[in-house]
């Protein structure tokens, strides 16, 4: 649980709030971004098309995230009807949150090649870049999952057929508590199938890093 670091060591537990906050304002702030640049105002008039972190987090998910592990930011209101891309509009919005994610890695990699030489292993710009990397990489990874309400759904939907309706229907209806189902009995059972993937990941990136 995050939330016990607040009371164990204090530099940690801030470190990775920052880089959490970092992490789902740019994810949010990227949807918005491309619903604009599509032709969607909706989020830019919501207010949602701005880097300041309190627009984008939701308070009962921040929450969720330092008691459970786990949570989300606010959803970005987009319109599909506004898109200039009909077709694969929302697909597109939709893949920006992830891709700004790993576009993060990918920054915080090159300046933390850059400057670690010069930095001691226990020193917090260290260890700010590294959870920087970390949870970058889990939030794209896991908002790939094609299950409703993370971005992967809308990836899924528009490769779907028509004649998939119904299953779309379902999906959007029920697939939040299919989430939260699966992340719990993920966290208290031996499965460890969102820990695999997340490892999978993780271990690729910082072979690359060594």
């Amino acid at each position: 649980m995050l939330l016990s670091l607040l009371f164990e060591n204090q530099q940690q537990f801030i470190i990775i709030v920052l880089a959490i906050v970092f992490a789902l304002t740019i994810h949010e702030f990227s949807h918005s971004l491309m619903a604009t640049i599509l032709g969607d105002n909706t989020s830019k008039l919501s207010g949602r098309l701005t880097l300041n972190p309190l627009a984008h987090l939701d308070v009962f998910g921040t929450l969720m995230l330092l008691m459970a592990g786990f949570g989300w930011g606010k959803p970005v209101p987009v319109n599909p009807y506004n898109l200039k891309v009909k077709r694969f509009g929302s697909t597109l919005v939709s893949l920006a949150g992830p891709l700004s994610n790993f576009l993060s890695v990918a920054l915080f990699i090159f300046i933390w090649k850059m400057v670690s030489p010069y930095l001691g292993e226990e020193n917090l710009l260290n260890l700010f870049f590294f959870y920087l990397i970390l949870i970058n990489l889990i939030l794209g990874v896991f908002n790939l999952i094609p299950i409703p309400p993370l971005d992967g759904s809308e990836v899924l939907f528009s490769i779907l057929p028509s004649t998939m309706d119904n299953l779309k229907n379902n999906l959007t209806m029920y697939g939040p508590y299919i989430l939260i189902g699966l992340l719990i009995l993920d966290r208290f059972s031996n499965l460890n199938i969102f820990s695999s993937i997340f490892t999978f990941f993780i271990n690729k990136i910082f072979y690359f890093i060594q």
